[in-house]
């Protein structure tokens, strides 16, 4: 029996482990000593599986630790982290039995430091210009009076109403405003949806679509700006179709939205008066303009006057156009007469030399020779008369025209006339209508002058309300009772407004101004007053 035994050697009475034992025991060991640590290193090789885990290597100049951060921590991370980064991972340690070596769970990670961050943001500045996005040949002009404007920005923030107050006193506009976060986890994805969503509303849909974007925030540190440094805000601002204005922070405060955004405000409050001009200066601009058109207009037509006046000086006298003619003519009217005289003579010396062979026998005979020559003449013209009449009855008589058919011509030649008078009719009486429709027209196209006429008028006197009711409100907003609403109040004494506590000391009486009527402080203590002032007294 001893030989099927071995015998048990001296010192080896030591306790046996399974692989999984020992792995067992170092993870509890592991977890035990190291359940929460924070470990400051660079950020090497990151893996992002399908599963949602980050996995990653955190490094030294001498040693690198893996690490993984699982799924549900990745996703609320602010920083995701990035190759190359310097960070401080919070979390524990464990070990890993499938590969013999331990780990580092993160449940936090936050880079080291500004001066990470800043690194982290020139690297993803230099990508993103590479890519071309913060070109100036990609940036569009702003309209110059753009009728909505849409905001991005939160809607609980004084930023909101700084925007709002300005455009109020500027010019009003119509605004639309985008809620969104400002900071932290999710500010960077709603801040890029509410890019993207005013640019996808229709131009003639309900919601109008603006004309111009502004996403606008107050200022902070790096880490509370961070999410407009995020690449899916730059590439929203790069892709909006709208022109956009980048109001985030302070005039110190620099994002990457700034380099994407068509213009850059170094507030929100001036992103608003880039945004519309002002409307008194709009005006006063108008006037300025037609003032010097009513200047212009008057000085053109004094030069062109003044031209027309040098002009005709180079023109001659018409008294000098007409001497040379005046004087022929004085000179025709005196040799005239002389003429008429000479003239007048040559003919009588003519019509004596004629009348000289006109005797009264030689005039008997010529008229006695003349009758002669007219009685033949009209015995001929007795027979030539009587030869075509005898021709023409002899034809009548051959034609095979009746008495009845001579009628029946007449009376067609009758009804030829009468459809022509009847035509006749027609014409003028078409004539008439064609006249009255002119004169209806013309009614008409006068009732629609007047009915312009009017609009017009209403038109132009409805502005001049609008304008008035502007001023008025801009009275009321300069005015010094809006101060009063806010909290203030107006101190008076005996020579008016108190400003100091020397000057308050030395009056015999004080009067305080609220927004809902005045104080009245005299020697048997404050009463109220409405418009007068009582009789002051001692403050103490």
């Amino acid at each position: 029996m001893s030989d099927l035994f071995e015998d048990p050697i001296p010192g080896q009475n030591a306790p046996e482990f399974t692989v999984s034992e020992i792995s067992g025991a170092v993870k509890r060991v592991v977890e035990g000593e190291f359940s929460h640590v924070r470990v400051r290193g660079e950020v090497g090789r990151v893996s992002r599986p399908r599963s949602g885990h980050v996995y990653l290597d955190l490094k030294d100049d001498r040693c690198v630790l893996s690490a993984v951060i699982w799924k549900g921590n990745a996703d609320r991370l602010r920083t995701p982290p990035e190759e190359g980064m310097e960070v401080i991972a919070t979390g524990k340690l464990t070990t890993f039995g499938g590969q013999s070596k331990y780990q580092m769970v993160i449940e936090d990670i936050a880079p080291a430091g500004a001066g990470a961050l800043m690194v982290m943001l020139e690297k993803r500045r230099a990508a993103l210009a590479a890519e071309g996005l913060f070109d100036a040949d990609r940036k569009r002009p702003l309209p110059y009076l753009p009728e909505v404007i849409g905001v991005v920005t939160s809607p609980s923030g004084a930023v909101i109403r700084d925007i709002l107050h300005r455009l109020r006193d500027r010019f009003p506009r119509r605004v639309l405003i985008w809620p969104v976060a400002v900071q932290g986890e999710r500010c960077a994805a709603e801040v890029a949806a509410g890019i993207r969503g005013f640019n996808a509303l229709p131009k003639d849909g309900p919601i109008p679509r603006p004309d111009l974007l502004i996403v606008a925030r107050g200022g902070g540190s790096i880490e509370d700006l961070w999410g407009f440094n995020e690449e899916i805000v730059v590439r929203a601002a790069a892709e909006s179709r709208i022109p956009l204005i980048s109001a985030v922070g302070h005039e110190t405060d620099t994002t990457l939205i700034d380099h994407a955004a068509d213009r850059r405000a170094p507030t929100p409050t001036a992103a608003a008066e880039i945004a519309v001009p002002v409307r008194m200066e709009l005006l006063s601009w108008l006037d300025g303009q037609g003032a010097r058109l009513g200047r212009c207009s008057s000085h053109a037509v004094i030069q062109r006057r003044q031209r027309l006046r040098d002009l005709s000086r180079a023109l001659p006298r018409p008294e000098t156009l007409v001497a040379q003619a005046t004087q022929r003519l004085d000179h025709c009217g005196e040799r005239l007469p002389a003429a008429l005289r000479m003239a007048t003579g040559r003919k009588r010396l003519a019509f004596q030399q004629v009348a000289a062979h006109l005797r009264p026998r030689v005039l008997s005979d010529r008229t006695d020779r003349c009758h002669q020559v007219l009685a033949r003449a009209a015995i001929r013209l007795a027979g030539a008369l009587d030869r075509p009449l005898q021709r023409d009855r002899l034809r009548l008589s051959r034609l095979p025209v009746s008495p009845a058919r001579l009628t029946d011509r007449i009376q067609v030649a009758r009804q030829r006339l009468g459809d022509c008078g009847s035509r006749l009719t027609q014409g003028l009486a078409r004539a008439a209508r064609e006249a009255e429709a002119d004169i209806r027209r013309g009614k008409e196209r006068l009732e629609k002058l007047l009915q312009r006429l009017d609009q017009a008028t209403d038109a132009r006197l409805t502005g001049g309300r609008e304008r008035l009711d502007a001023l008025e409100r801009l009275r009321q907003t300069l005015g010094y009772k809006e101060t009063l609403r806010r909290g203030y109040a107006v101190v008076r004494g005996d020579s008016g407004v108190v400003t100091s506590r020397a000057a308050a000391e030395q009056a015999t009486g004080l009067e305080i101004e609220f927004h809902d009527g005045r104080l009245a402080l005299g020697g048997k203590g404050p009463r109220k007053t409405k418009g007068k002032t009582p009789d002051q007294g001692s403050l103490f």
